[in-house]
């Protein structure tokens, strides 16, 4: 990591008041001050009575725009929503009957769980193991629907290998990238992407994006129509026509305000100290922690350790903030953790 790179992460470090050691992003980021002093702003005008919806609108057209330039994608090619299971289950809907949809076996239910609940209309999905995905897409492939990063134990998707194997066979490709907040992606080449922020783009939980390659959108309607999505939502809160906006627009979800108030200055931050700083950083952190335990680096931000309940426990005890998914020991390094902090739990996890 060069100068200017260290410099931008230690500047956004001060954006946080951590009172754990927290290596728990994959469950949820933490939120900076300046995102913190929007939300506590705008409880207060609430509280008030001087809270007026469509002052809200300005903030998410700046997170809207500041998630646009993070991955790449046109902002007219980015759709705001709830929830990333939402978004599946629009694309999960635009699917014929007949076709397949390959998936990453123990892949996270809301990115499986959408297109199950199709197979009653026709939709079939298969599910294989990470690593044979791209080789298993075939001719009958309509969609492979996988996470970006694993949400269990933070094995990255064979990306490059998933477009050159969709674009052989003509089948298009989904990835959630929730717990890939950290990791540069050519998103822009990507049929479909759904994320919600408040993991690794430290936003509120309640606030999420889709985009989308102008040929892929084109195949999307609204599965929830709202006033929202309207060409003029405020002209458009009761009844008829329905005169939906142009581009991704069209697909938007009634955002929850409290979930859009301070997103666009966690988008801005992130996107100030660098996906490739921060996938340096974050995944470093993981393998500093992997080779202290005499395990292979592996690249991520996210690290599954085989511990047990009474070591999970010490882990606990001695104040660090971690997870458990799949029976294991699940921590995760975002741009707020130190090397100090990760040997701090390889001292737990050895003694």
């Amino acid at each position: 990591m060069h100068n200017t790179g260290r410099d931008r992460l230690r500047s956004a470090q001060s954006q946080f008041s951590p009172e754990t050691t927290y290596l728990n992003t994959a469950t949820h980021g933490l939120t900076p001050r300046t995102a913190l002093l929007e939300l506590e702003r705008h409880l207060r005008a609430v509280g008030a009575g001087r809270f007026s919806p469509a002052e809200a609108d300005p903030g998410i057209a700046a997170a809207r725009g500041a998630y646009a330039r993070l991955t790449g994608v046109p902002v007219e090619r980015v759709a705001i929503g709830s929830h990333a299971s939402q978004f599946v289950g629009t694309i999960a809907a635009s699917l014929p009957p007949g076709s397949e949809v390959l998936t990453a076996a123990r892949e996270f239910s809301s990115v499986v769980h959408p297109f199950l609940a199709r197979e009653p209309h026709g939709v079939r999905v298969r599910e294989v193991p990470l690593d044979r995905l791209a080789d298993e897409v075939g001719p009958g492939t309509a969609l492979v629907a996988v996470s970006a990063v694993q949400s269990s134990d933070g094995a990255l998707a064979p990306v490059e290998d998933l477009l050159e194997a969709c674009a052989h066979h003509g089948a298009r490709l989904m990835l959630d990238t929730t717990q890939a907040g950290w990791l540069p992606l050519p998103l822009e080449r990507v049929d479909y992407t759904v994320c919600s922020t408040y993991k690794w783009l430290l936003g509120p939980r309640g606030s999420a994006f889709l985009t989308a390659t102008a040929e892929a959108l084109a195949d999307l309607g609204p599965l929830a129509a709202n006033w929202y999505a309207a060409a003029d939502p405020w002209n458009s809160l009761y009844g008829g026509p329905l005169e939906l906006a142009d581009g991704a627009r069209r697909l938007d979800l009634a955002p929850v305000w409290f979930s859009w108030v301070g997103l666009a200055p966690a988008l801005e931050l992130v996107g100030e100290v660098g996906l490739e700083t921060i996938r340096e950083h974050d995944a470093g952190l993981g393998d500093r922690l992997l080779t202290a335990l005499d395990l292979p680096p592996a690249g991520s931000a996210i690290v599954s350790l085989a511990v047990s309940e009474d070591l999970s426990r010490k882990v606990a005890e001695a104040g660090i903030a971690a997870s458990t998914r799949a029976g294991r020991l699940r921590v995760s390094f975002h741009l707020y953790n130190t090397e100090e902090e990760v040997d701090r739990l390889v001292k737990v996890l050895t003694s």
